[in-house]
C-alpha cells in the first residue's frame, strides 16, 4: 500500500511540475483555424505560420489545422464571425470587412479614404483605437490577440483604365458582402455586385462581372491577370486589417502557459504577415507591381489631385457611415491618423 501511495504522490507532483502536459489530456486533437484565403497570399501564409508557431511554442500540445476558402462556413465569409462565436470555428485570422456585419465598429476601416498610408493603419491598430476595438471584440465570445493585414484594396477591371469616377460608370464590380461597399461603389457610378471570393473568380473569368477590388497580394496570389483583369488602379481607398482570434471557450480550456504561447505565436505570425503584405508595393520596393506589369496589366497610379475627385464623390458615404461606426470612434481614428509619425 505504501508503494501505491508513493506512485500516486509522484503522479501528483508531475502534474504540478508539468501543468501544460496535464491539461493537454483534455485538449482537442485538432483545432480548426478559418481563413478566407490560403497560400500564396499573405493572409494564407500568416494563418499557416500561426498554426506552425502554436505547435512549436506549446510543445505539440495544441495542434491547429487551417481551413482556407471559408470552408468551415461553406464559402460564405460573412458568416465566419458568427460561426466563431458559436464554436463551429475554434480560431480565425479574419477580415474586419467580413466581420463588420456583426460588429458595426469594424466598418471604421472601410470608410472611404480614411487612411492615406501604412503609417495611418499602424496609428489605428497599434494605438488606442485598436485597443478599443479589441476590448469590444472581447465582449463577443472571442479573444483577439494580434492585428494582421490584408492590405490597401485596389480596383481592377477588364474594360478600361480608371482615372476618374466617370470611368467607373456602369461598370459591374464584385464587392464583399458589406452594405458600406455597395454605397461606396454606387456613389462612384459603378454597379456593385456582392459575392463571395469563391464565386468571384469564375465570375471574372466568364465576364459576368467586369472587375473587383482587393489588395495587391490577392491580385498576384489569385493570378487575376489571367482572369481578364488587365487594368489596375492604385487608389488606396480603404485598407483591410486582419485579426488573429480564438473562440472564448477554447481559450478558457487551455492552461495559462499555453494561452501565453498561443498569444506569442499570434503576435509573431501577425508581424511576419504584415511585412509580407507590404512587400513589393512601396516607393522603396515596387517589385510586386513590376511583376504585375510584366503580366500585361496596365497600372494607373493616381496622383493626390486625381484622388480628390474620388474622395469628393464618396464624402456622403463617409458621413453616413460615421453615424453607424460611431462618431466618437471615427473622431479618435482621425486624430490618431493626423498625429501619426
Amino acid at each position: 500500500m505504501s508503494r501505491f501511495k508513493a506512485v500516486l504522490a509522484g503522479l501528483a507532483m508531475a502534474a504540478l511540475v508539468l501543468p501544460g502536459v496535464a491539461a493537454a489530456a483534455d485538449y482537442k486533437a485538432e483545432y480548426k483555424l478559418s481563413t478566407v484565403l490560403g497560400k500564396p497570399t499573405p493572409w494564407g501564409i500568416g494563418g499557416e505560420r500561426w498554426a506552425e508557431l502554436v505547435k512549436e511554442k506549446t510543445g505539440g500540445r495544441i495542434n491547429v489545422k487551417m481551413y482556407p476558402g471559408s470552408a468551415l462556413v461553406n464559402g460564405d465569409q460573412t458568416k465566419e464571425f458568427t460561426a466563431l462565436r458559436q464554436g463551429v470555428i475554434d480560431m480565425a485570422v479574419g477580415s474586419t470587412i467580413n466581420w463588420s456585419p456583426q460588429v458595426k465598429e469594424l466598418n471604421l476601416f472601410a470608410l472611404p479614404f480614411l487612411m492615406p498610408d501604412h503609417k495611418a493603419i499602424d496609428a489605428l491598430t497599434k494605438g488606442p483605437v485598436g485597443k478599443q476595438l479589441f476590448d469590444l471584440l472581447a465582449t463577443k465570445d472571442v479573444v483577439p490577440l494580434a492585428w494582421g493585414e490584408n492590405g490597401f484594396r485596389e480596383v481592377s477591371n477588364s474594360k478600361r483604365p480608371i482615372v476618374t469616377p466617370a470611368d467607373m460608370k456602369g461598370m459591374k464590380l464584385r464587392v464583399v458582402g458589406s452594405p458600406l461597399f455597395l454605397d461606396t461603389f454606387t456613389a462612384l457610378g459603378a454597379n456593385p455586385t456582392q459575392m463571395s471570393w469563391a464565386d468571384a473568380q469564375p465570375a471574372l473569368s466568364t465576364g459576368a462581372v467586369d472587375g473587383q477590388e482587393n489588395p495587391i497580394g490577392v491580385f498576384v496570389g489569385a493570378k487575376l491577370h489571367s482572369l481578364e483583369q488587365k487594368h489596375l488602379t492604385l487608389w488606396g481607398y480603404v485598407a483591410d486589417p486582419l485579426i488573429f482570434v480564438v473562440n472564448q471557450q477554447v481559450w478558457n480550456s487551455w492552461s495559462k502557459e499555453d494561452q501565453e504561447a498561443v498569444r506569442a505565436a499570434a503576435l509573431q505570425a501577425a508581424a511576419e504577415e504584415v511585412a509580407i503584405a507590404r512587400k513589393g508595393i512601396t516607393a522603396e520596393d515596387d517589385s510586386l507591381l513590376k511583376e504585375i506589369e510584366g503580366n500585361g496589366v496596365a497600372i494607373v497610379r493616381l496622383t493626390p489631385e486625381q484622388q480628390k475627385s474620388f474622395q469628393a464623390a464618396t464624402r456622403g458615404v463617409y458621413e453616413k457611415w460615421t453615424k453607424t461606426v460611431g462618431p466618437d470612434l471615427v473622431k479618435a481614428a482621425e486624430e490618431s491618423i493626423a498625429n501619426r509619425k
